[in-house]
């Protein structure tokens, strides 16, 4: 597709929506004459929440996760469990959980995985504000929802270790045969965590 013919508003347009996953040039294309041709007034509130998302989110001052205040909705809770902590890597995994499993309990988001060879460290996923959330001695019980990668059960093995001299229950959320999976269709890795992970019945 010969973008030379675009006009330069239009080619920056086009551009800056590629930089969506799953976005590729028609894609971006298409999404770029819709907003223009057919809904300018969409595209105007558009340009302004993103503005004002990039402005006013931050970063919650306890868990990390996303918010437009210093402390966010779910640690503001007063309904909230307090000696439950649930490690995320991400604010999509507390939004997935929060709409589908009845968890009454606090969050942590790492944004992110410990990765050495990337340079990113304890301090770059928040483990020093985690430990200190820790020592303060009001969590009981650490649940570990980091993904099953390398870097996830890494990250997931560092925290269970900083976690150890605070007299804290580490669980981890069980990873392996999906509801209405058949086995011969499922890898190994996952079959070994489904194995391991193995319940009475």
């Amino acid at each position: 597709m010969n973008s030379s013919l675009y006009p330069k508003a239009l080619k920056n347009l086009v551009d800056s929506l590629r930089i969506l996953p799953g976005v590729g040039q028609k894609t971006a294309l298409r999404m770029a004459l819709y907003l223009l041709e057919r809904n300018p007034n969409g595209a105007q509130k558009l340009s302004l929440a993103i503005e004002g998302a990039m402005t006013d989110i931050r970063k919650c001052t306890q868990c990390r996760n996303l918010t437009d205040e210093d402390i966010c909705l779910v640690c503001s809770d007063p309904t909230r469990d307090e000696s439950l902590l649930c490690v995320v890597e991400n604010p999509a995994d507390v939004f997935a959980l929060s709409q589908s499993v009845e968890y009454k309990g606090l969050y942590f988001v790492l944004m992110g995985n410990l990765s050495p060879l990337d340079g990113i460290g304890p301090e770059d996923v928040g483990l020093d504000l985690l430990e200190e959330r820790l020592s303060k001695g009001v969590i009981k019980e650490l649940i570990l929802a980091t993904n099953p990668t390398v870097e996830g059960e890494a990250t997931a093995f560092y925290i269970d270790e900083i976690a150890k001299p605070y007299n804290v229950q580490v669980t981890r959320i069980a990873h392996g045969v999906p509801m209405g999976g058949e086995l011969e269709y499922l890898d190994s890795s996952t079959l070994s965590h489904a194995f391991r992970a193995r319940q009475r019945f």
